[in-house]
């Protein structure tokens, strides 16, 4: 019977975020489901008009989440009894827009959308353009642990590491993020000093992206 050792190595890299994912979120109620949906079609227009006025493609503004609901109101009638009544129909479109990290740039975009008619939501994320990379040399980091361990393991138990009989690795969704400004309402940018004519003064430098992933060889040994 085949005698084995299995070690699960653990990989570990510190990467520095090189692009910016900004998520826009728009919403408004209106009363006509039709009127509702016209106007979640001129706010979008606008936001292209206004990304596409800073140098990127329409299609460059993307949406991640888009969705048509009923509003409804509490109110106490005269009886003293609380009810409820229709307030109309609310859209909601979650919007996202990426580009390279640039604190001029952003500060652009940040100037635009903060001037614009529409007073959108917004939060900001920093990420890696090349997540593949990233992820292969985790990896690659992961494995070159787990055979360092197997070589103290197997030297200390005075064995002999044979010929890697499997690999077992999870390929789950590593989520190479950070987030140094969330959730932030444009209306508060409004308070930051203009570094130029249309811009605003932003000075970020994202923390490096921490992660960590496994991955568990089986050796045979003799």
């Amino acid at each position: 019977m085949m005698r084995t050792i299995k070690v699960t190595g653990k990989g570990k890299i510190a990467v520095k975020p090189d692009k910016i994912r900004l998520y826009v979120n728009k919403e408004e109620l209106c009363k006509e489901y039709e009127d509702t949906l016209r106007r979640s079609t001129e706010d979008t227009e606008l936001l292209k008009d206004l990304f596409e006025k800073l140098g990127f493609q329409r299609k460059d503004l993307k949406t991640v989440y888009f969705n048509v609901d009923t509003e409804y109101e509490s109110y106490q009638d005269r009886d003293k009894s609380w009810k409820r009544r229709f307030k109309g129909y609310k859209y909601n479109h979650h919007m996202k827009i990426e580009f390279a990290a640039d604190n001029k740039r952003l500060g652009q975009v940040l100037y635009a959308l903060a001037h614009s008619s529409l007073r959108p939501e917004f939060s900001i994320e920093y990420t890696v353009a090349d997540v593949e990379k990233c992820k292969n040399e985790l990896l690659h980091k992961a494995i070159e642990d787990s055979i360092q361990k197997a070589q103290v393991l197997t030297t200390a138990a005075n064995v002999k590491l044979g010929e890697i009989q499997a690999i077992d690795y999870s390929w789950g969704e590593i989520d190479f993020v950070t987030k140094p400004l969330n959730e932030m309402r444009l209306m508060e940018c409004t308070e930051c000093e203009m570094s130029a004519p249309g811009a605003y003064d932003i000075d970020i430098e994202a923390d490096d992206i921490n992660v960590i992933d496994t991955a568990t060889v089986i050796w045979e040994i003799a």
